[in-house]
């Protein structure tokens, strides 16, 4: 059965491939039956269909398919084979072809779009039509076609469906000109199509008018404003503001509801034009709009509840309305505030903006949020030192309140009541199993909500500035019907406390303290009358929030601080889901911030806190789950750090890491007696936990952690070393899929904790030649020789990035070291990677940064190793820009640019690293930046390009770059980029390349200019241009061009010695 599918599959294809013969409409139609319904071979289908689109002649096909094929598909196809053929082959075609194919295509619209009741029907396919003609405009208009919009204006006259779907042709061809061209097309094009849609559009803008006054067709109308608002974005203002289009709009439209909101989107974009000459209209626009608004939606509407039962329509319509005034005001709101007659209608649409941010929305809530930023920001950082003090202070007068701001204050007031009743949740904790099956918390940050937090908690601020006693009010007043019962709810609550712990900062320090005791007594209070676990879960979780807020007050009064840690201890034994989490979360945020604290002996104590932690850190801890203890550690470890007196704080490390050495010291000894022991699974998980309290303490303690390091470090490395044996034991008896073991993964983690102790320590240490000297040595010898013998599977990628952290911290002092840790981990590594862009990606990106920081720090390294191996250094570089992954290609750009710079400082060896890999280079950049999957690196490629150029340039290479004849590099390397782009694009025309390579040159001092130029090369290179290049507009990129070399020209004379004596005129030598 397959072989015969195969043999008529072959036979369509022939068939349909032969262009002498007569095309099989039916034939074709089953083909494209069997690609999208999948009937028979579908990969065939596929094939078949490809090789026909690509036939240089397949688009002479396309007019009978369209008249005889009854499948809309085959018909879709056929537009697809059209438009590859106007984009890309347009330009070689013979003008009679041209016109053919224009003449064809408009009058098909025209047809398909006559009929009223077609246009509905075949939607679609009239669609793809639509954007067929404008691409076809983007190569003829306004050259070839002149006439054009005269042709379409008029065509428009003589029936209202044909006018519609013109309507639409005309915003399709903005959004090309001004909203896509980037990047298709050339920028001289693309202003060159701008220009002449600006000249020609007071025929558009007549024929909308004469639509929008004239026509009884819903649909023609609605189509007529869409396109207008594609277009006011770009036409000459006088068009909005000098005509009757803002009273038509406002009074014809607004109130109607199919046209409303298409209406509303088009005064926002007019609410958004900012220019100073119109203060009149934009009142007009306001005075007009709001009048309506009252009418369509009267102020004492109940919006939220409206949004809530209303259908999509009228959603959109209070989504368009915050946008609309959200960008009035922003733009215009002191032009309004000005004029005393209009104080009114200002208060009604701040009234409106209060409704709609009360809307169950979050989209809607953030851009009323974004104007409520601004005008708070605004009316703040007028006069900042005038803070309103509360009415019984100032005598009830606000004394001193700047006039705007009194204006807004009835308004604010309401507004920081939303804010506190609305507030989004600062961090999300979650607990996932990691890679080595274990359970850690991990925030799996949901940014959106986050951004939200930071822009309510920052509107917050801002109002608690502008009135501190109301924000307190509010605050005081919510918190009270949560201990009555009134409100109380978790999520009230919560939006409460999160409110409350983010202001933190924005009151004085007086205030700020009689308020949180009140907040805390009641919060504890609470605590005590609610009953039930999860209830009391959720006001710890609070009570902890807002503590960990306040580190300025806690710092101030010790006998609160101390009772607040001591109720997290208390917290660190409440099972219940998240309480112990966030307890050590608490815990590490006020040790980092208050550490001093902890180790000074406060008033009425007998000793350090410090010292009754460690003396009972055993009962503390006793219920933390492990990745607890470990954060609990680290906590620790911050109070240890800040201990200045050196053998005061040796003692306390020593006491702080008793508990992990006990258990360490006995699995040592254990396996002294008999190495069996480290197969174990408890032991090695043991292992495994304490070296991750060790990391985490080390974190803390910074390079003091050396004491505790030194006393465990040979042992570790020996560990590390046999571990390593059992691993690669397993793999030869049992093959690679033991490596997914639970046991062997517990080895993998002691070995990786092992290493990122190790790097965590290097980076933070302060004695660099000490680190050099005591601690390099073993660790390279326990390290480099085992991961160059283990199989692929068991080299840790953290090898890599311990060494780069160790080369980035101790620079110079281990350039020695380098050849000795290259011959060990390069060459196997890049044999890992090299095979395709995806395996082992963690040793990938490791492996760059490794050669990153030696580029940087030790490039004296890269010249003493064997040319071959630097060969192979050359090689990986490249390799790395050419992933796709991101993160790689980034990297290998940043260290090729600083490997030039680098190269071009060694006087000795840069002239010979020129001749062998200039081209070379130069060449592998160019494959990259004519990729398409590429173009995110476009900024780098400019950047290094325009570096490599400018040497040339400014004759700093001065060996010959051309083996065959020692010419002048400037022009060699004119040549070679000239013909390595012919040879790759041959449908290149020779004045292209030639303007594109002059500008390689002219604009390399200029990085933004020279990126828009490879951007336009790259829009070239898509399509063949023929004979006539008119449309690249060569003549005036070249007259440009000119223009920045004088430019670049004249500042370098201004810079003394900055030309070559031979290059300045003589007039100015005297």
């Amino acid at each position: 059965m397959p072989a015969i599918m195969t043999m008529l599959a072959d036979h369509a294809a022939q068939q349909l491939l032969d262009f002498n013969q007569k095309l099989d409409i039916n034939l074709l139609d089953n083909v494209v039956n069997c690609l999208y319904h999948g009937v028979g071979p579908q990969r065939m289908a596929q094939e078949v269909l490809t090789h026909l689109k690509e036939h240089p002649d397949a688009w002479t096909r396309v007019d009978t398919i369209l008249e005889f094929s009854q499948n809309m598909n085959t018909k879709y196809y056929a537009l697809q084979i059209l438009e590859t053929v106007i984009k890309t082959r347009w330009k070689i075609l013979p003008r009679n072809q041209c016109e053919g194919i224009k003449k064809y295509v408009v009058g098909l619209i025209i047809k398909t779009s006559s009929d009223a009741s077609n246009v509905e029907k075949e939607k679609v396919y009239i669609g793809k039509l639509n954007m067929i003609l404008v691409q076809i405009l983007k190569q003829e208009w306004p050259k070839h076609w002149p006439t054009f919009i005269s042709d379409i204006v008029g065509a428009s006259r003589t029936s209202e469906s044909l006018c519609q779907n013109n309507m639409v042709i005309l915003k399709l061809l903005s959004e090309e000109v001004f909203d896509f061209s980037s990047g298709q097309m050339t920028q001289v094009k693309a202003k060159h199509l701008k220009d002449s849609m600006c000249n020609e559009f007071s025929q558009i803008f007549q024929l909308c008018q004469f639509v929008m006054e004239n026509s009884q067709n819903a649909p023609l109308v609605h189509a007529t404003l869409e396109t207008l608002l594609r277009f006011l974005n770009w036409i000459p203002l006088g068009y909005i503001f000098e005509t009757k289009l803002i009273s038509t709009l406002v009074y014809k439209f607004l109130n109607v509801p199919m046209f409303r909101n298409v209406t509303l989107k088009c005064l926002t974009e007019i609410a958004g034009v900012s220019v100073s000459q119109y203060e009149e209209q934009f009142v007009t626009l306001f005075t007009l709009t709001m009048c309506q608004l009252k009418q369509m939606l009267p102020l004492n509407t109940n919006i939220r509840l409206a949004y809530a039962n209303g259908k999509d329509d009228e959603q959109n319509f209070i989504q368009n309305l915050s946008l609309f005034l959200c960008t009035f005001l922003k733009e215009h709101g002191q032009l309004i505030e000005k004029r005393l007659n209009l104080r009114e209608t200002l208060m009604e649409a701040l009234h409106y903006m209060l409704l709609v941010s009360e809307v169950e929305e979050t989209e809607i809530f953030k851009i009323c949020l974004e104007y409520w930023n601004h005008l708070a920001a605004e009316l703040y950082r007028e006069s900042p030192f005038s803070t309103s003090t509360s009415p019984l202070l100032s005598g009830n007068q606000h004394f001193d309140v700047p006039p705007r701001r009194q204006l807004y204050l009835p308004v604010l007031s309401k507004v920081r009541l939303l804010m506190v009743s609305r507030m989004a949740k600062p961090e999300e904790v979650l607990v996932v199993e990691n890679d080595q099956g274990e359970v850690v918390r991990e925030f799996m940050k949901d940014t959106d909500s986050i951004n939200l937090y930071k822009n309510m908690r920052e509107t917050l601020v801002y109002l608690t500035h502008l009135d501190y006693a109301d924000t307190e009010r509010i605050m005081t007043e919510k918190l009270h019907n949560q201990v009555n019962g009134t409100e109380w709810s978790w999520k009230n609550l919560n939006t409460l406390c999160w409110a409350i712990g983010s202001i933190s900062g924005a009151m004085h320090e007086e205030d700020e303290k009689r308020f949180l005791v009140t907040v805390i007594k009641d919060l504890l209070g609470l605590c005590e009358q609610k009953r039930g676990k999860d209830n009391k879960a959720i006001i710890a979780s609070n009570i902890m929030y807002i503590v960990g807020q306040y580190p300025r007050f806690l710092r101030a009064h010790w006998k609160f601080l101390k009772t607040v840690v001591n109720k997290l201890f208390e917290f660190m034994h409440e099972t219940h889901d998240g309480v112990q989490d966030m307890a050590c979360d608490t815990f590490i945020k006020i040790a980092q911030k208050c550490r001093r604290h902890f180790i000074q002996v406060q008033v009425g104590e007998v000793m350090p806190f410090i010292d009754e932690i460690l003396n009972n850190i055993n009962t503390i801890i006793c219920d933390l789950q492990p990745q607890q203890v470990h954060t609990f550690y680290e906590a620790v470890g911050y109070m240890i750090g800040a201990q200045t007196d050196q053998a005061v704080q040796e003692h306390l490390i020593e006491k702080y890491m008793l508990l992990p050495n006990q258990v360490w010291d006995s699995i040592i000894q254990q396996a002294t007696k008999n190495v069996d022991i480290l197969k174990d699974p408890e032991t090695v998980k043991q292992l495994g936990s304490i070296l991750k309290t060790n990391v985490r303490a080390c974190k803390a303690v910074g390079h003091p952690f050396v004491i505790q390091l030194g006393r465990i470090y040979l042992d570790m490395l020996n560990v590390y070393k046999c571990l390593s044996e059992n691993i690669s034991a397993a793999i030869q008896t049992n093959g690679e899929m033991v490596t997914k073991q639970p046991l062997i993964r517990s080895m993998r983690t002691v070995k990786r904790e092992t290493l990122k102790l190790i790097s965590g320590w290097v980076s933070r240490s302060n004695d660099p030649q000490m680190v050099g000297e005591n601690f390099v040595p073993p660790l390279l010898d326990a390290v480099l020789i085992d991961y160059q013998r283990n199989v692929p599977a068991a080299r840790e990628p953290e090898v890599l990035s311990t060494m780069a952290t160790i080369v980035n911290k101790l620079g110079a002092h281990i350039t020695s070291e380098i050849p000795q840790i290259f011959d060990a981990v390069f060459e196997c590594t890049l044999n890992m990677i090299n095979k395709n862009f995806e395996e082992y990606p963690e040793h990938r990106t490791h492996f760059f940064y490794l050669l990153q920081a030696v580029n940087s720090h030790c490039f004296p390294a890269f010249l003493t190793i064997p040319p071959a191996q630097f060969k192979l250094v050359l090689d990986s570089i490249i390799w790395a820009f050419k992933h796709t992954m991101r993160n790689v290609a980034d990297t290998g750009l940043q260290i090729l640019y600083t490997m030039l710079q680098n190269v071009a400082q060694e006087e000795a060896a840069a002239q010979s690293f020129y001749q062998t890999y200039f081209c070379d280079i130069l060449q592998h950049i160019f494959s990259v930046v004519t990729d398409t999957s590429h173009t995110a690196g476009l900024t780098m490629h400019a950047s290094i390009l325009a570096y490599m150029f400018n040497l040339v340039e400014e004759g700093k290479i001065t060996t010959g770059l051309n083996p065959a004849s020692p010419t002048n590099n400037q022009v060699f390397i004119q040549e070679y980029v000239a013909n390595l782009l012919k040879t790759a694009f041959p449908h290149l025309q020779d004045a292209q390349v030639k303007v594109f390579v002059t500008g390689l040159f002219s604009l390399n001092q200029d990085i933004p200019a020279f990126k828009e130029h490879l951007r336009d090369f790259l829009v070239q290179i898509k399509e063949f241009a023929g004979e006539d290049t008119s449309d690249l507009f060569l003549e005036e990129r070249e007259a440009s061009l000119r223009q920045a070399q004088e430019e670049k020209h004249k500042i370098q004379m201004s810079v003394p010695g900055i030309l070559n004596p031979h290059e300045i005129p003589e007039e100015m030598c005297d």
